[in-house]
Parts: C-alpha cells; sequence; structure tokens
C-alpha cells in the first residue's frame, strides 16, 4: 500500500489543536498581521516623535505614518527575508522606506532614523500586549460579575466541603464561588498592573541612544543630549501610549517576565475553577452544570454524553501558560547589551501565552455566566455519609467534658461503626453512654444536622462580595497626530 503525504505549505496557524483560542479576539489581536501592525505603528509614533522634536520634519512623519499600514506588506515575503537577518524588523524597515518613497521621496530619508530592530520589535510587542491584556482584563471582570452573582445568590446554599477528595465538613456553594471570584480579580490586578507597565524601547544599538542623539542634527542642538533623549523618550511613549522606562532594556527583560508571569497566574486562576467544576459536573456528583448549548460536549462515539468542554479548554491552557512563562522568565539570563538568540527566544513564547490566556478568560466568561448549581443535589450528596460531615463538631462540644483525644477517638469509632453497619449516625451514638450523657438524642439531632453547621461561610462570602473593585481604567486610545 502506498500512502499519499502532502507538503506543508506554510499556511495560517489555524489554531486546529488549540481550540481553547480558536475564534475568539485574542487571536487577532495577536496575529502575525497584528504584530506587524503593531511594530508599523511604533515605526510611524517614533517619527511623529522626532517631529514633535523638530528632528524629523513634520510631513515626513506624515507620510511615514500614512504609509505604515499591515496591508500593505506580505509578511510571508518579510518572515522569509528574516532568515537572513534573524528578525523581521530589517525586512520590513526595507519595505516601510520603499512605500513612503513611492509617495515622497525625501521622507523616506526619515524612516526609523536612528532606530535599531530591537526597539522597533519591542515596542510593537509592547502595544500588542497592550491590545490582548485589554481583552483579557475585560473578560476577567466579566467574569468575577458573573461569580459575585452566583455567590451571592447561594451565599446560604449547603454543600459538602470536600478535601483530599473526601467529605470534609459542610460549607456553601457561595463560598465556593466566591473563592474563584477571589482568584479571578487577584488575576484582574496582576494583569491591569502588567498592561500600565508596559513600556516604549528605545535605546538604540546597544543601549545607549547615540543613533537617536548623532542623527537629531541642527534642530536638535538647542538642547542638550541629555535633555533631547529625555524629551524623545517622553514623546515616543506619549505617542505609543505606553510607560516610560527607567532605562533602556534590550537585555533587561522585566516588562515580558512581568507580562508573562501575570498570564500564568491568570491561566491558574482560571484552571482552579475549571478543576472545580470538572468534580462537580462528574456523574455521581452532578451538583453543577456547564451552560448547555446545542451539539457542545458530544462525544463521538456515545451519544448520551455532554462532556465538561467549557472547563476542558480552560484547564488546557493552566497546564501550558506555566511552562511557557518558564522559558519568558529564563529569558532574563541574557548576555551582553543585546542578545544573540535568548530575545529571539522570547516571541512565539509570549505570542502563545498571549493566546492561551485570552483564549481561557474568553472561555471562562462563557462558564461563569452560564454555571448552573444544583442545590438538591448539593443536599442529596451532603447526606451521604449520614451527618459524619459534621462530627468535628459533636467532638470540639464533648471535649470539655471527656477530654479532646477521647471525644475524638469516640466519634472515629462510631463513624466506623456507622459504616459498616450501614446504619446512621445518630443511632449509633444514641447507644454511647458518654454521649447521651451529656446530649439527648433530639440534642444530637440537632447537632448532627449538617446544613446547621456551615460556619461563618455565608458572612465570609458576604464579605468578599462587598470587595468591589474599581474597574480597571479604559484602554488608552491615541489622538496624536503632527
Amino acid at each position: 500500500m502506498t500512502h499519499q503525504t502532502t507538503a506543508f505549505d506554510g499556511g495560517p496557524d489555524a489554531g486546529l489543536f488549540s481550540p481553547v483560542r480558536a475564534g475568539t479576539p485574542v487571536e487577532e489581536t495577536v496575529s502575525e498581521t497584528a504584530w506587524l501592525q503593531a511594530m508599523l505603528d511604533a515605526e510611524a509614533a517614533l517619527a511623529r516623535a522626532q517631529a514633535k522634536l523638530g528632528t524629523v520634519p513634520a510631513p515626513a512623519a506624515r507620510a511615514i505614518t500614512r504609509a505604515a499600514r499591515a496591508e500593505r506588506f506580505d509578511p510571508r515575503a518579510l518572515a522569509v527575508q528574516a532568515r537572513e537577518t534573524a528578525n523581521p524588523v530589517v525586512g520590513l524597515v526595507r519595505a516601510l522606506t520603499e512605500a513612503v518613497a513611492a509617495e515622497d521621496p525625501q521622507a523616506a530619508e526619515y524612516v526609523h532614523r536612528g532606530s535599531t530592530s530591537q526597539d522597533v520589535l519591542d515596542t510593537g510587542t509592547m502595544l500588542m500586549c497592550r491590545r490582548a491584556l485589554e481583552l483579557i482584563l475585560a473578560d476577567l471582570n466579566r467574569t468575577a460579575a458573573a461569580l459575585a452573582e452566583l455567590a451571592g445568590r447561594h451565599r446560604e446554599t449547603v454543600m459538602a466541603g470536600r478535601t483530599l477528595a473526601l467529605h470534609a465538613v459542610p460549607t456553601t456553594f457561595g463560598l465556593k464561588a466566591a473563592g474563584w471570584r477571589q482568584l479571578v480579580l487577584d488575576a484582574a490586578a496582576r494583569i491591569g498592573a502588567a498592561r500600565r507597565a508596559l513600556p516604549v524601547s528605545l535605546g538604540g544599538a546597544a543601549g545607549t541612544l547615540a543613533g537617536y542623539l548623532e542623527f537629531a542634527g541642527p534642530q536638535a542642538d538647542a538642547m542638550t543630549p541629555q535633555e533631547y533623549q529625555e524629551r524623545l523618550v517622553d514623546a515616543f511613549a506619549a505617542e505609543t501610549g505606553l510607560a516610560r522606562p527607567a532605562l533602556p532594556w534590550h537585555a533587561l527583560r522585566t516588562p515580558v517576565a512581568d507580562t508573562a508571569t501575570a498570564l500564568a497566574f491568570t491561566t491558574g486562576a482560571l484552571g482552579k475553577l475549571a478543576a472545580d467544576v470538572q468534580v462537580l459536573a462528574r456523574t455521581e456528583i452532578a451538583e453543577v452544570a456547564e451552560p448547555a448549548v446545542a451539539g457542545r460536549g458530544s462525544s463521538s462515539a456515545m451519544p448520551h454524553k455532554r462532556n465538561p468542554v467549557l472547563s476542558t479548554l480552560i484547564r488546557s491552557a493552566a497546564l501550558q501558560v506555566p511552562l511557557l512563562t518558564a522559558g519568558l522568565t529564563q529569558c532574563l539570563v541574557t548576555e551582553d547589551e543585546r542578545s544573540a538568540g535568548v530575545w529571539h527566544a522570547e516571541w512565539l513564547l509570549l505570542r502563545e501565552a498571549l493566546r492561551l490566556a485570552g483564549g481561557a478568560a474568553r472561555t471562562a466568561t462563557e462558564l461563569a455566566e452560564g454555571l448552573t448549581p444544583d442545590p438538591h443535589r448539593m443536599l442529596h450528596n451532603l447526606g451521604l455519609t449520614g451527618s459524619q460531615v459534621v462530627s468535628e463538631r459533636l467532638a470540639a462540644l464533648l471535649a470539655p467534658r471527656i477530654g479532646r483525644a477521647r471525644a475524638k477517638d469516640l466519634l472515629a469509632r462510631a463513624s466506623l461503626i456507622a459504616d459498616q453497619q450501614r446504619l446512621p449516625l445518630l443511632e449509633v451514638l444514641s447507644t454511647l453512654p458518654e454521649v447521651t450523657a451529656h446530649h439527648t438524642v433530639e440534642e444530637l439531632g440537632h447537632l448532627l444536622d449538617p446544613t446547621a453547621y456551615v460556619g461563618g461561610a455565608p458572612a465570609l462570602t458576604a464579605r468578599a462580595l462587598a470587595n468591589s473593585p474599581s474597574r480597571t481604567t479604559p484602554a488608552f486610545t491615541s489622538t496624536c497626530a503632527v
């Protein structure tokens, strides 16, 4: 038998094996075209910043801005050319210069003036990150709002708490949902902080800004070199809406590492939600269900199944992003003033981390907004151990009378007998003189009621919901023009 093979054509990444981000807004935001546009935005912003300082003619800056449109360039051709230069910016600058020259030959002289590839790519990357983080932040806020509603509605819905996979003591679904929400809020805080800190990159060939100073020309003679570079960095930051870095960061990769760790925390936080939903949605537990959508969760072999697809997608991202983050934080260990290989290793790792985190965040909104708890099933499951889930309570009450160790041992043996003889714990305890000497059967019945032993769960939930942090500031919108 012969097998036909099809040559790989180098086509776009359709997301076939990454369904968590397939079709979500983050895909377009971090696509190659979007990243290319972000680098062009950086080139245009640099020209406008230099024009503000009088070192680039204003008409030239306008011509560069008009030409800096991604649809005018071929990403595949730039990618192939990058094999000769190890990054795509060299070919992009050449193509942008040609595009500007076609409209204004004199303006072409001011493209990429005094700059270097890493300034453009890093600034473009920060712009792309900001746009992706804005999407993630919006989805985290949506998820937190949905979880707040669930927590409030089920503040007193009693369910079994589980530790080490087994029933522990009762809790409430409201407290569980409030815990999910708190993690989401923690993630939103980290994403917001990372977004606000994203800086422009302006360092020149080796982080000294020498090229920018050299190409400033006579227009900058009225300023000292230090004044010029300070004003240039400020103007560039203003044009892009990014933060002003303390130093050029070609080899100081804090912005990338911080973004990566925020993404890892975010997917981990959402992964906790997903893991809990998967457990609670098990057939034998069935305390929650994912939102029902026709066709979703179907099995290729078993028609009866409705698999927890949303939580599965989220969990898949939560398991991948920390690995990508490990690679990105490893890139802090770079050499010299610019790296030969470490910088280059960041690009796809960061892009994939953004895609996975963005996909997980969007998926989490749908999960949280459509999650359906089943209080009746929770109550049913709570009774599976015949009140043993509240043995802690009775042990605590007996301890002052018969001693802590004796009380614990007594309740442990009573629970074992109840299991072995398939009896209610109340029936076993009512035969023990050490218990009945201190509590009537009626009192024992009340003390062994699981719904009456949730501690401070309702109050904790209410306190958590009172913590309503203000929404992050809206997305930056540039109105800068020359």
